[in-house]
This record gives structure tokens, C-alpha cells and sequence, in this order.
């Protein structure tokens, strides 16, 4: 007879295990159209705007692949009901955190794009510790094995 217990879970972890793939996803996707984008769309942008992209230091833009990719990673572990989803999603916010205060305290974003620049940075910064806190919590209560 086996000694493990079957957890049933809530229909809601599966949601935002699910959404949690398809947001990191999108950052899979901004990553890699960033990190490819043609001197064509660089030359086509405004000044300012170049000048934001031409400047991006190589550790921002790691951060940024370390956050997305870890976050996809997290996200998949989550599915998996795997337990190391928790410190992925760390290391994603982690990612986050050195990615989005380089781009709102180190450049001149919010005068290239006004106030509106503040919202995305905020939205990922909140949802990465989201999904900090509800691993977490998904590990405390065993759902993550």
C-alpha cells in the first residue's frame, strides 16, 4: 500500500497555473522581440525611444531573460505540482525587480512615455510576487510536491 496522499485541488489552482503560463508566455514573446528587433523598427521609433533601447545595459537585458525565462519555468514547474516552482518564481522576481528598477529609476521612461510608463512595470513587478505568494502557499498546503 502506498503512503501517498492524493491532494485534490481547487479548480482555481489549475486557473492560475494555466494563466500563469500564458502571462509568461507574452514575456517569452516581448523578450525575444527585443532581443531581435531590426535596425528597420529601431531607426522607425522616435528619438527618445532609441535612445531608451540603444542604451539598455547587457544586465538589464539579462535580468530580463532571466525573469521570463524563469517565470515560464516556474509557471510549467506549478503544473507540474513540482515544488521548485516556489524558487523559480523567485529568481523570476528576482529578474523582475533588477530588470524594472533599472527601466524606472535609471532612464528617462516615464518622460518618454508619461505616466502610463509606470503601469506595466508595476503589473509585472505585482503579478512575479503573486506568483511568489501563491506558490508558496500552494507548497504549505501540499499542492506542490
Amino acid at each position: 500500500m502506498s503512503d501517498a496522499v492524493t491532494t485534490k485541488l481547487p479548480v482555481w489552482f489549475w486557473i492560475v497555473a494555466i494563466v500563469a503560463i500564458l502571462w509568461n508566455l507574452m514575456g517569452v514573446a516581448s523578450y525575444i522581440s527585443t532581443v531581435m528587433i531590426s535596425p528597420e523598427a529601431i531607426a522607425a521609433m522616435p528619438e527618445a525611444e532609441q535612445a531608451l533601447y540603444n542604451n539598455t545595459p547587457i544586465w538589464a537585458t539579462s535580468a530580463f531573460a532571466i525573469a521570463v525565462f524563469a517565470g515560464i519555468a516556474g509557471a510549467v514547474l506549478m503544473v507540474l505540482r513540482n515544488c521548485f516552482a516556489l524558487p523559480v518564481f523567485g529568481l523570476s522576481l528576482a529578474g523582475i525587480i533588477i530588470q524594472m528598477s533599472y527601466w524606472l529609476l535609471m532612464t528617462n521612461s516615464i518622460d518618454v512615455y508619461g505616466p502610463g510608463g509606470v503601469t506595466m512595470p508595476i503589473m509585472v513587478i505585482t503579478i512575479g510576487a503573486f506568483l511568489v505568494w501563491f506558490s508558496s502557499m500552494a507548497k504549505a498546503k501540499g499542492w506542490l510536491r
